[in-house]
């Protein structure tokens, strides 16, 4: 099992940016092969998907309400993929989680980080 950890949330005030990160745990694991999608669950809402890149970023899907503002990325090595956030607004104030998927072999999830978007 790989545990992966978000990282870069924080409190923003309206129109500004973050940019979150997903990295496993462990030393030695890549994104390579996966579908890594990023998803959010806000107050007193259920998790929704927010974006998701495919295996070397064969693909790349937003959720309509960060279409133009949000851009998913990975590095090079293929270790880290990003959720890069502009132009925030109070209802993208959420615990935004990782989850990296391959077929039905492996579903990995991170613990969560907190995004506060508030003046």
């Amino acid at each position: 099992q790989v545990q992966l950890v978000e990282s870069g949330g924080g409190v923003v005030q309206p129109g500004g940016s973050l940019r979150l990160s997903c990295a496993a745990a462990s030393s030695g694991f890549t994104f390579s092969v996966y579908t890594v999608r990023w998803y959010r669950q806000r107050p007193g809402k259920e998790r929704e998907f927010v974006a998701r890149i495919g295996p070397s970023d064969s693909y790349i899907d937003y959720a309509e309400s960060v279409k133009g503002r949000f851009t998913i990325s990975e590095d090079n090595s293929k270790t880290t993929v990003y959720l890069q956030m502009a132009d925030l607004k109070p209802e993208d104030t959420a615990m935004y989680y990782c989850n990296a998927v391959l077929a039905s072999v492996n579903n990995f999830w991170g613990q969560g980080t907190q995004v506060t978007v508030s003046s």
